[in-house]
């Protein structure tokens, strides 16, 4: 992140694009060991899936994101330019904040979320450790915000954590998702290797949970939790630019990712599942935590190894997933006053304000109203991203147009065709979305057809909003620069 304000999202030069295959998806291997991977299948196993079924769902879900993780990443790789520019080509030059504002603002949720994530494990670990009662804490240090005194400071510091790979830019990304990556993995497998061989039997593993619960319907639940497991990654799907940007080429961004994305995020959902199913066997009941699971294994040195391995997992995804994009999209808003820099130090900030302990304290609110809700609103842009680079501008971009708002033909203003076509996209699940946020116990507003349009918010968005598009646009003639 440099400090010349403009030189943010200047299209990378031939020395800054460095990214080989290795580092694109040692990139996504960062991503995607974390806590909430490990914990993904709990919501499906919860609503009735058989283990393996949950796996299966997660594969396909990452096969189907990382479809137009590669599409959409092939401009970055191609021009250089971050998520925000590349959406002047399609919403103009200030229609462009409000896809990157969307973007932002899901990353800052985001952020909050890893953060507490982060925050909490080095909270029950130092419990675990006996230096913290939390019987004591929770009663009598509970503050107005719902959360303990001690809690308040565990996240603290995890914040800060990552507050100073935020300060120091792109080039301690690159370093701590490339050397995390190897550590990672070792640690996960560990952690299988661990569970088998504390059972009796390894196929007794594979027997437990292996059928879909009685009176549940597969589909009903396939579904919802495939559009969500879609969503999990939809937010990088949009802003793979700002990252591919950096690759060496085409080759490295694409293989990198499919090499990283769905392999990593399938492993360690197929070892989280095992590894509960192992404490179920040990403990006497499912243990899907990973952090309560580190606080049982007893020796200090094994649990303080663990939390590094927590800390580095959760703070290796924050990094790159939450940070990256909404430093660049505020920096988008005012590029010769923001610098990337202080949009990612914003991003910081807005995760605190968000107060993200109530949704990981929800499970049913974090899969049915943050993560559907939230791809019910990027899938329309991912459709409208798709749309305007592959049919209409057949990937040539003026990057002279791009970056002179006065003089270029994708509009100083905003793209009206761009907006109608989200607002289009995006309102046959609002319904459904109301309906989430009334919750299990509340009456919902509006009929229960809704909520089936609302599990499958991404696709129903993505399909609609590139369609709208289309149709509104494809009649111009000047979609194709002449000076591609």
């Amino acid at each position: 992140m440099s400090q010349t304000h403009r030189d943010d999202l200047a299209p990378t030069t031939p020395e800054q694009r460095t990214w080989s295959t290795w580092h694109i998806a040692a990139l996504w291997i960062g991503m995607a060991v974390c806590i909430p991977t490990y914990t993904l299948a709990a919501g499906m196993i919860s609503q009735g899936m058989a283990w393996w079924q949950a796996v299966l769902t997660v594969a396909l879900g990452n096969a189907i994101v990382l479809i137009p993780m590669i599409l959409n990443g092939h401009a970055g790789a191609k021009y250089g330019i971050p998520f925000p520019v590349l959406m002047r080509s399609s919403f103009g030059h200030i229609g462009a904040n409000i896809p990157a504002m969307a973007r932002a603002l899901v990353a800052c949720g985001w952020f909050g979320i890893q953060a507490w994530i982060g925050g909490d494990a080095i909270y029950k670990v130092l419990a675990a450790v006996g230096l913290i009662d939390l019987t004591i804490d929770k009663s009598q240090h509970m503050t107005v915000l719902g959360i303990t005194a001690w809690q308040g400071a565990c996240f603290l510091a995890f914040w800060l954590m990552n507050v100073y790979f935020i300060w120091n830019g792109i080039s301690a990304i690159k370093w701590l998702e490339s050397w995390a990556a190897p550590f990672l993995i070792l640690a996960g497998l560990a952690l299988l290797g661990w569970a088998m061989v504390k059972v009796d039997s390894i196929s007794t593993l594979f027997a437990a949970g292996s059928r879909l619960k009685d009176g549940v319907s597969f589909w009903s639940v396939f579904w919802p939790q495939l559009t969500a497991m879609v969503g999990f990654w939809a937010t990088l799907s949009l802003n793979i630019p700002d990252f591919t940007r950096y690759a060496k080429n085409q080759q490295s961004q694409a293989w990198g990712q499919a090499l990283g994305l769905p392999t990593t995020m399938t492993l360690f959902c197929f070892i989280g599942i095992m590894v509960t199913s192992a404490t179920t066997m040990i403990y006497g009941e499912a243990v899907w935590d990973p952090v309560a699971l580190v606080a049982r294994f007893g020796s200090v040195p094994v649990i303080i190894v663990s939390l590094i391995a927590l800390s580095v997992a959760t703070l290796t995804t924050n990094i790159a997933a939450n940070v990256v994009s909404p430093a660049n999209d505020f920096a988008n808003l005012a590029p010769r006053r923001i610098s990337a820099r202080a949009g990612g130090m914003a991003t910081a900030v807005i995760g605190i304000l968000m107060m993200p302990w109530y949704l990981c304290n929800n499970l049913a609110a974090y899969t049915f109203t943050w993560l559907i809700g939230y791809s019910a609103l990027l899938g329309p842009i991912a459709g409208i991203m798709l749309c305007d680079y592959y049919l209409l501008k057949r990937t040539r971009l003026s990057i002279r147009a791009l970056y002179d708002a006065r003089n270029s033909e994708y509009g100083a203003g905003i793209n009206w065709r761009a907006v109608v076509a989200l607002l289009v996209a995006v309102t046959p699940n609002l319904p459904g979305f109301a309906n989430a946020l009334a919750g299990s116990g509340g009456t919902p507003p509006f009929p229960r057809v809704f909520d089936v349009i609302y599990g499958y918010a991404w696709f129903i968005g993505l399909i609609l909003g590139a369609a709208v598009y289309y149709v509104l646009t494809c009649r111009r003639r000047d979609l194709v620069p002449a000076d591609a």
